[in-house]
């Protein structure tokens, strides 16, 4: 509700999400073909609303540190693999995420990967379409936000992800900005 003027009342329309989740995610054009588009608001869809806010405690750069997992030895070692296993479990536990080291990948594969996903999102949108899907069981999925039709609100962000394992794709079904690199960047 909206209150215009001294006794004037007027009735914000309801918001429907569901419609706006859809026609967002029936473009296929991502989070960038809405920046692409020349948007000058972000999409209520984003918004995450007051009531979710609460109290956030922000550590001091001394008390914040990124669980780091060293893989050195994981292929050696039985109880290094399994010490390797529960620190995982113990960071996803904790922090929901980690950092890995020591797993095999040169830097300079880790460097070119990221510029050729840039290449990526960077493409004609119509060659980004054929791998944006909802139908995770496939090799190559893209899209934006795993979780866009249940979440209460949508990331500002958008994926690529590929199933490298046990059974790759074959290099022709893989997005051409990063096919060959891909099989570089995969441990096998």
């Amino acid at each position: 509700m909206v209150i215009a003027s001294a006794g004037e009342v007027q009735l914000e329309p309801k918001y429907d999400r569901a419609s706006e989740v859809k026609a967002f995610d029936d473009t296929k054009a991502d989070v960038k073909g809405l920046v692409d588009a020349g948007i000058s608001e972000v999409p209520r869809m984003f918004h995450r609303p007051p009531d979710t806010y609460g109290e956030t405690y922000v550590p001091s750069a001394s008390q914040f540190s990124i669980p780091v997992i060293d893989l050195q030895g994981v292929q050696e070692v039985l109880s290094t693999r399994k010490s390797i296993v529960e620190e995982v479990r113990n960071a996803s536990k904790e922090w929901g995420f980690f950092q890995i080291i020591n797993h095999g990948i040169p830097a300079s594969v880790l460097e070119d990967m990221k510029v050729r996903v840039r290449r990526f999102f960077e493409q004609d949108v119509e060659l980004k379409k054929q791998f944006y899907t909802r139908d995770f069981p496939k090799k190559v999925t893209h899209n934006s936000n795993f979780d866009l039709l249940t979440a209460p609100t949508a990331n500002w962000r958008d994926s690529v992800f590929c199933y490298m394992a046990p059974d790759p794709p074959k290099p022709e079904e893989l997005p051409e900005p990063f096919r060959d690199v891909m099989f570089e960047y995969t441990i096998k």
